[in-house]
């Protein structure tokens, strides 16, 4: 009875998934896959691996290498940013530092709703109008963009530690600020300092795109190289934001092991 009861809700979810296919995919333009052409493709393809080497550094600060130098700085300021800035909201968004008091947690949980609800592109376009285009536009996009994507990670992490040495603390007679220095944060530290570490790389990939709209890094040359048709310059840009990305995933996997 039971078996049968387990095969009928994998069932019902099986077939649910299914129509959350179909409804997804019912209004997506089909008829444009008629335009797709392979060899096309393979023209483009072919293109992309030869990448154009001589773009990579020449000392302009123009180059691959500076631009992509200045991205990764983008996301470290944004990441600080959200990082430092986040902490306010967790202390309000954190249920078991409020109990008793429902309503406290709810608003500071829908303000990192909100916060987290827009993405990097909009926040950039919104702070280029505020502090004009650049660099700084987009670490303010990923900062604000951060609060709400760390805080929400922070606030759960806060919510499900061990209470046992809070409670400790509390018995020998630590006050609130007392048992969150000595009872919580050496608990919690770690597994912060690793969201970070992990939202520093995506960070990364989120100021790579910035330059779109005018907020500073590799993203507008990205842009203006596809839009040339210029596919060894779209090569070499793609290559240094992979290996980029590559090497950073390293460093923080390194950074992480270290921190357990």
């Amino acid at each position: 009875m039971k078996s049968k009861s387990i095969l009928t809700n994998k069932l019902v979810i099986s077939l649910l998934f299914i129509f959350l296919v179909w409804f997804c995919a019912y209004d997506i333009d089909w008829s444009k896959l008629a335009a797709f052409s392979w060899s096309g493709f393979g023209q483009t393809l072919a293109q992309l691996m030869k990448p154009d080497f001589t773009i990579f550094y020449d000392g302009s600060g123009e180059d691959i290498l500076s631009l992509m130098v200045i991205t990764v700085g983008i996301a470290f300021v944004g990441t600080t940013i959200g990082t430092i800035l986040c902490i306010p909201f967790v202390l309000f968004a954190s249920k078991n530092l409020w109990k008793g008091n429902t309503i406290i947690p709810a608003i500071g949980k829908f303000v990192l709703d909100i916060l987290r609800a827009f993405p990097e592109l909009v926040y950039a376009i919104i702070f280029i109008k505020v502090v004009g285009p650049g660099p700084f536009a987009g670490a303010l996009a990923i900062g604000v963009h951060q609060i709400g994507m760390l805080g929400k990670l922070f606030t759960e992490e806060m919510e499900l530690m061990d209470d046992v040495p809070v409670e400790a603390c509390h018995a020998v007679g630590a006050n609130g600020i007392q048992t969150m220095f000595y009872a919580r944060i050496p608990q919690l530290l770690p597994i912060y300092a690793s969201l970070v570490l992990n939202h520093f790389e995506i960070g990364v990939r989120s100021a790579s795109t910035l330059g779109l709209v005018g907020a500073g890094g590799i993203g507008a040359v990205l842009v203006f190289a596809i839009q040339a048709r210029r596919w060894g310059r779209v090569s070499m840009i793609l290559l240094t934001v992979i290996a980029t990305v590559f090497l950073l995933d390293v460093l923080t996997g390194i950074i992480r092991k270290k921190l357990r």
